[in-house]
């Protein structure tokens, strides 16, 4: 992370083993499909054999893996051999300048073989980008141009104010669209089978993948929203923007049988907030927000 990454002591993260146990027992519960995120997940030891379990739980149809694509190139045999669903690379920009002004690091060429060794693994990739005005605004055809070349979907997630919603500005899909239209005219909306997530996609007969817009703020889709997330340090969130949530932790380290735990996720979904509240004052006065995002899975 451009500004550090913040210490944690081992014992309060979830150790592989409770978290294949929630999953199991989500998954019973009707969760067909499992994303491991960050920060990111593949700096973690031993993240791909996770996957691999993942893979085999009863129950979980779909498993899929975000990453900032670093490390992921080494991975890609094992991950296309396991018959991963699909890898999201997050790549917000195409310059390697402004990528490490962007990330704080001089990794792009190591992002830029994974990319290219998970299309030629055959791999589901999704590229996702967060268009910044005045940093990497100028890039949106650009990235769309990977669509072209290869079946790849590229999603423009619009930017949510996070602790640095006071420095940067994002663009809202209005805009990222209208953009689009100038190089694709033709963009139509895809219907394509891409799972249960947030994102519109357009494709158009010069592309081999897709666009997509996730509208977090401009288009509130929150009376849709099918997601759930369990922190490294096993608390499960129930929205990005709102604080409540369960601590899971708590319940398996102090015996909790399967049956509690089921039945404490159960009451705590049932408690998911109707909405976020992003560019809400009373929302932000009422002590909700997102705070670090690299810390809840963002």
């Amino acid at each position: 992370m451009p500004d550090g990454v913040a210490a944690v002591s081992r014992d309060v993260i979830l150790r592989y083993e409770e978290f294949l146990r929630i999953c199991r027992l989500t998954a019973g519960l009707g969760v067909a499909s499992v994303k491991v995120t960050g920060g990111e997940p593949l700096a973690r030891k031993g993240c791909v054999n996770f996957l691999m379990a993942l893979k085999s739980t009863p129950g979980l149809e779909r498993v899929t893996l975000t990453t900032n694509g670093v490390l992921l190139e080494p991975y890609i045999e094992a991950l296309a051999g396991m018959g991963l669903d699909g890898v999201n690379i997050s790549l917000d920009s195409l310059d390697p300048e402004t990528y490490a002004r962007i990330t704080g690091a001089d990794e792009f060429s190591a992002v830029w073989r994974s990319l290219q060794a998970a299309i030629k693994a055959e791999l589901r990739v999704k590229v996702n980008c967060v268009p910044i005005r005045g940093l990497n605004d100028m890039e949106i055809t650009g990235f769309a141009r990977l669509a072209e070349c290869w079946p790849v979907d590229v999603r423009f997630i619009e930017f949510m104010p996070t602790e640095a919603g006071e420095r940067f500005r994002g663009l809202p899909d209005t805009e990222i669209l209208d953009r689009l239209y100038v190089e694709y005219p033709d963009l139509v909306p895809d219907s394509r089978e891409r799972g249960s997530g947030p994102a519109r996609y357009f494709s158009c007969a010069k592309m081999k993948g897709a666009v997509g817009l996730i509208s977090a703020t401009s288009r509130c889709f929150c009376a849709a929203c099918n997601r759930i997330r369990v922190t490294s340090e096993g608390f499960l969130k129930l929205c990005l923007y709102h604080d409540g949530g369960l601590d899971l932790r708590g319940l398996i380290r102090d015996g909790a049988r399967d049956d509690e735990i089921e039945s404490a996720i159960v009451g705590a979904v049932m408690r998911k907030p109707e909405r976020h509240f992003f560019g809400d004052r009373a929302g932000a006065d009422a002590g909700m927000g997102i705070k670090k995002m690299s810390r809840i899975g963002g």
